[in-house]
């Protein structure tokens, strides 16, 4: 088995959300590979496998410490670029194609970054009132700057919270811990000028509780574009920041193609066919 360690959405060095892509672990059951995420500590590592559908280019399964996701997004661009420096070749020129647990996922090739294809949202539509005052509890927001909450599912259950400014989503001072899962986003706007339209923030639990702050996350954006598109926002594309508070500097691209939203940014490969041993 090889390791492979992906910078996803990073705007310089270092800078983005890490992912371990373990290739060649096959033989590996789901315990396995979930004690592997464990102990690696990464927010996911993905697992490249032989694709059971003809349309798709390879499989993956993707794995957080509390378990497995059926799709997430900076996993996906990483996987795809894991994927790629490994000497894969796409079937559809520019165009990879992922298998995972929501079917078949899209990655563009656009010169140096990746972009995938926003899936259609699992859930959506507003919060009910008690649904949303524990979003707002969790989040550490002030409800008076809550412009909509909304479920935003893709995979992972994000609740959304669509709050006045950036600078409210700067402020949020989230519980330490919640209900596992817990997965809680906020979405406000940055004053014009900036090199970013949007500031972006996402919260989860770990197995045991605690709520860890996610530095760029594909997964939410995606649902957070899909939102902003049909609430007339966004325009034909815009950048997000992400991170900011964790220590990174994430920039997460999105572009508006018909119906279509599209998830980019950089993949930059850290290091390539790191040996695991073969329990």
């Amino acid at each position: 088995m090889d390791l492979d360690l992906v910078d996803v959405f990073a705007s310089a060095a270092l800078t983005g959300n890490p992912l371990a892509v373990v290739r060649g672990g096959q033989a590996l059951d789901d315990a396995a590979m979930l004690a592997l995420t464990r102990w690696l500590g990464f927010s996911e590592t993905t697992f490249l496998l032989e694709p059971t559908d003809p349309a798709a280019d390879y499989r993956v399964r993707i794995f957080y410490p509390a378990g497995e996701l059926p799709f997430a997004g900076h996993p996906t661009l990483g996987s795809a670029r894991a994927w790629l420096a490994a000497g894969g070749q796409p079937r559809r020129p520019g165009v990879v194609v992922q298998q995972c647990g929501i079917g078949l996922v899209e990655v563009r090739i656009e010169d140096d970054r990746l972009a995938f294809r926003a899936p259609p949202l699992i859930r959506s539509g507003p919060l009910d009132h008690a649904e949303r005052a524990d979003a707002v509890r969790i989040a550490g927001v002030q409800d008076d700057d809550v412009i909509a909450a909304v479920h935003a599912c893709n995979g992972p259950g994000w609740k959304l919270l669509h709050l006045r400014d950036a600078a409210a989503v700067l402020a949020a001072k989230p519980v330490p811990e919640a209900p596992v899962p817990t997965d809680v986003g906020l979405v406000g706007a940055l004053p014009a000028g900036n090199d970013a339209a949007f500031e972006v923030r996402a919260f989860f639990t770990d197995p045991q509780g605690r709520l860890r702050e996610d530095p760029v996350t594909g997964s939410l954006n995606a649902a957070i574009a899909l939102y902003l598109f049909e609430q007339g926002l966004g325009g034909a594309g815009y950048v997000a920041a992400q991170g900011r508070l964790t220590g990174a500097d994430g920039a997460v691209h999105v572009t508006r193609d018909g119906t279509a939203a599209w998830i980019g940014g950089k993949a930059v490969l850290v290091t390539q066919g790191g040996a695991l041993p073969r329990w």
